[in-house]
C-alpha cells in the first residue's frame, strides 16, 4: 500500500511570508499610485500620532522607504521563515511573535530622537528571539544549543549597534538612517514575552499535577 505524505501546516512561517507579501503589495501599491494616493503617511510609527491612532503599531511593520530597506526585510521574512520551520515552532512561538510585534513598537517610545518608523526589523529580531528562546525552552538538546547560540548572536549585535548612542543611525551603504533603536526594543520585548509565556505554560501545567498528587 502506498503511502500518503501528510503535509502539516505551521503557523510559523506562514506568518512571516503573510508579512513579506502585505509589505511588498504596499511598497508597489505607493511606487504605482505616487505620493498624493500612498498609504504609507498613514501607516508608518509616528510617536505623535500612536495615542491617536494606534493602529500604527501594527502597520508601521509593512512601511518601507526604498527597495534596499524592502529587500532586506523581505529577506529577513524568508530566513525568518525557514528558520522557525526547521525548528518546528508551533502555536506558541507564533503568538509570541504576535505579541511582540505591537510591543515592540510601544517600547519605540521611548527611543530619543525617534519621531517616525517604519519597517519589519523589530518584527525581525523579536522574532529571531522569541524562536531562540523556544528552542532553549522546548527543543531538543541539539536545537537548545542552536537556540542559545543564535540568542546570544543576536545580544551581541544589537550590543555593536550601540542603541545608546542613538536610536536612528547612520549606517555606510544605506541611503535611509536605521532604527537600530528597534532592533533593541525587539530583542527585549521577543525575550520577554517568550518567556513570559513559557513561564504561565509551566505554571498551568504543574498546579494540576500537584493538586493531583495531594
Amino acid at each position: 500500500m502506498a503511502s500518503r505524505l501528510r503535509l502539516s501546516p505551521q503557523p510559523w512561517p506562514a506568518a512571516f511570508l503573510a508579512l513579506a507579501a502585505l509589505s511588498a503589495l504596499l511598497f508597489v501599491h505607493d511606487a504605482v499610485r505616487g505620493p498624493g494616493a500612498a498609504w504609507a503617511p498613514g501607516l508608518e510609527w509616528r510617536a505623535d500620532h500612536l495615542w491617536r491612532q494606534p493602529w500604527r503599531l501594527l502597520s508601521a511593520a509593512f512601511v518601507h522607504h526604498d527597495l534596499q530597506h524592502l529587500g532586506s526585510n523581505l529577506l529577513g521574512c524568508a530566513v525568518v521563515a525557514l528558520f522557525g520551520w526547521a525548528g518546528r515552532l508551533g502555536p506558541r512561538a507564533t503568538l509570541a511573535a504576535a505579541l511582540a510585534w505591537p510591543l515592540t513598537h510601544v517600547l519605540l517610545l521611548w527611543s530619543p530622537g525617534l519621531a517616525r518608523y517604519g519597517g519589519l526589523s523589530g518584527v525581525l529580531h523579536a522574532a529571531v528571539a522569541v524562536a531562540a528562546v523556544a528552542l532553549v525552552l522546548h527543543g531538543a538538546r541539539r536545537q537548545r544549543v542552536v537556540g542559545a547560540a543564535v540568542w546570544t548572536g543576536l545580544v551581541l549585535k544589537v550590543l555593536l549597534e550601540a542603541p545608546w548612542t542613538g536610536a536612528v543611525q547612520a549606517v555606510p551603504g544605506w541611503d535611509i538612517p536605521i532604527a537600530v533603536g528597534a532592533h533593541a526594543a525587539g530583542l527585549v520585548c521577543g525575550t520577554g514575552v517568550m518567556m513570559g509565556i513559557a513561564c504561565m505554560t509551566w505554571g498551568a501545567e504543574v498546579r494540576p499535577r500537584r493538586r493531583a498528587r495531594q
